[in-house]
């Protein structure tokens, strides 16, 4: 993939505490990534990375899509955000709703394969104003569900403020990973208009919780 959110933001956050940092520039397939750093204690931060702007389409397989979520059909329409990760969103009525699915994998994995689209990530999702409640099945790519999704938390919010559930410059906060046990917080705005996104902003924290050191022998040793 160009593109993927926790990697970003961790190896942001081991880099800055490293180094006393208060942000780094890493360069993705996507482009350069910009993040800010707040530390908080020895071995934590919260950080705010700027996204690659996502290219958006309509996402032609709805009925399919549809069936491998297990769903009647979404409250907005479905689209896909490519960030470099592409992403495709599902708008449910409440997060019980979200809660309570139970998709069929493999159908999902057909409908990547169908799709056309390498590493396909299926958001659905529920909430107002601020908070909103998400899942991300991609099967397909070897992650049945995923606890946190940061190149997803962008695009949610571009789809948000697109479709007038929330305004654009508005921070929304995200919870995801609680059905399987990991549960995970994120933030995200999107700036601009319905016709141009200039932004995207996505914050969260990263913890080191290992680190350790590789000893290379010389080429005299032994």
């Amino acid at each position: 993939m160009r593109f993927a959110g926790h990697p970003v933001l961790g190896t942001a956050v081991t880099l800055g505490i490293g180094r006393n940092l208060d942000g780094v520039r890493l360069e993705t397939r996507a482009g350069i990534v910009p993040v800010s750093l707040k530390r908080e204690g020895l071995r934590a931060a919260f950080g705010w990375m700027d996204q690659p702007l996502p290219a958006i389409r309509t996402f032609p397989l709805e009925h399919d899509l549809f069936v491998a979520i297990g769903c009647e059909g979404s409250l907005l329409p479905v689209e896909l955000y490519d960030n470099g990760m592409p992403h495709v969103f599902v708008a449910l009525d409440r997060s019980e709703t979200v809660a309570g699915l139970q998709p069929d994998f493999q159908a999902l994995i057909r409908l990547t394969r169908n799709a056309g689209v390498p590493a396909l990530g299926v958001n659905c999702f529920a909430g107002d104003g601020r908070h909103w409640k998400t899942r991300m099945f991609a099967p397909a790519d070897g992650v049945p569900e995923d606890p946190a999704t940061g190149s997803a938390a962008g695009p949610l919010a571009c789809h948000l403020a697109r479709h007038g559930r929330i305004r654009f410059g508005d921070e929304i906060e995200i919870s995801q990973g609680a059905e399987i046990g990991r549960p995970s917080t994120l933030y995200a705005r999107a700036e601009g208009t319905m016709e141009r996104i200039e932004r995207v902003v996505v914050g969260g924290r990263a913890i080191i919780v290992a680190d350790g050191k590789f000893a290379i022998p010389s080429a005299n040793s032994g």
